[in-house]
């Protein structure tokens, strides 16, 4: 029987990273993709990206000032655009707004370009399909549509592969042109789509019910990817975070002999308050803009209690970085490095399920197209 997402490696596809931060996008493509233009705006992401990757092919710029001439003909464009304006987190002021809306600024882009790429994604919150009663995807779906594609949004949570809760919409579209393999989409809606996708998706033509065989469950939890030495507060700074859980909380913590919670500060009704998660995993990391977007560990043994914040290497390690990802040294710049990152077992997982196996696809139209020896290629890659 074939297997989807078969390990065959012989031809490393190109791709363009915008909005590419950190560079997890770039480093979970592999050995799939190989990324040969990336940009970011943020001077200090741009230090970890090319530490990692390399400076040849990376960009400092504004999208607003790159000219899709410049770019390479390439075979995916991939876009992790900001999710200030269709966060729940942020002012929800939609996908035209200033940050958010440099989506706009990305196809704009890839206008200019000589050839459009025949795979896009573009990465962002479930806030972009909830939110405005689904408009902003609604309109971002019609503009690719317009431009010759096949479209569809899928839902992956990273608590799938590493112990983040970290739910993102991930929209692929693929040329018109392209004949899909049938075992990558499906008739109806499965495990990667939601409620509200479902919702809005007869709003809208060109769409693609994508299919991706379910995960096997994850076997880490939170405690795998604790640094069980890393230094801890002093027991005042303890006790002061103890007092800012509600009479609930702190009775659920004290429920447990032996536990290991996850918490943030939260404003409720006026007053600060810290709310825990004991189900194992961490809640979505965020960017550090202050003490109340930075994620705490509440440790109990018995009737000892004791408290510190996400150490940098654990930060890396729930969005599934290699341990030997170098990250700054300075703390506020390493959190903000991975919190505003997207996952990499999610990215690797829809790579090697989808986007790869879409790129064969591809692949193989392009060589009956030229009226070259397609046989050649189906038995390379198992089509």
């Amino acid at each position: 029987m074939k297997v989807r997402g078969a390990k065959k490696r012989f031809i490393n596809y190109t791709a363009l990273d915008f909005f590419a931060g950190s560079g997890l996008v770039t480093y979970s493509l592999r050995p799939y993709f190989n990324v040969i233009w990336a940009n970011d705006i943020c001077p200090k992401k741009a230090d970890v990206y090319i530490d990692n990757h390399g400076e040849n092919h990376f960009c400092l710029e504004s999208i607003e000032n790159i000219n899709g001439k410049d770019l390479p003909k390439t075979d995916l464009s991939w876009a992790s655009f900001p999710c200030q304006d269709l966060s729940l987190a942020g002012k929800a002021e939609g996908i035209n707004a200033k940050r958010s809306g440099l989506v706009w600024d990305w196809l704009r882009v890839m206008d200019e370009m000589e050839q459009w790429p025949e795979l896009l994604v573009a990465e962002n919150v479930a806030g972009f399909i909830t939110g405005a009663k689904g408009e902003n995807y609604k309109t971002f779906h019609k503009e690719l549509t317009k431009r010759g594609y096949k479209v569809g949004p899928v839902l992956l949570d990273a608590a799938r592969w590493v112990p983040q809760s970290r739910p993102r919409i991930f929209v692929i579209a693929v040329k018109s042109d392209i004949e899909i393999p049938g075992e990558l989409k499906s008739e109806n809606p499965n495990w990667v789509h939601s409620d509200a996708m479902i919702r809005i998706q007869n709003e809208l033509n060109h769409w693609i019910w994508w299919n991706l065989p379910e995960p096997t469950p994850r076997q880490s939890n939170l405690t795998d990817i604790i640094e069980w030495d890393a230094p801890r507060d002093n027991q005042e700074k303890t006790r002061k975070l103890l007092r800012l859980l509600s009479p609930r909380h702190l009775d659920k913590l004290n429920e447990y002999d032996e536990v290991v919670a996850t918490g943030y500060k939260r404003t409720r009704n006026g007053k600060q308050t810290l709310e825990l998660r004991f189900d194992g995993i961490a809640g979505c990391l965020r960017t550090p803009q202050g003490g109340s977007s930075r994620q705490f560990l509440i440790f109990k043994n018995g009737d000892k209690y004791s408290s510190r914040l996400l150490s940098i290497r654990e930060i890396a390690r729930l969005m599934g970085a290699s341990e030997s990802y170098i990250l700054p040294e300075v703390y506020n710049d390493a959190y903000k490095a991975m919190g505003d990152a997207i996952a990499v077992p999610a990215v690797q997982y829809l790579t090697e399920f989808l986007l790869f196996p879409l790129m064969n696809a591809i692949k193989m139209r392009r060589c009956e197209k030229e009226n070259d020896d397609g046989d050649l290629i189906s038995a390379a890659y198992g089509l």
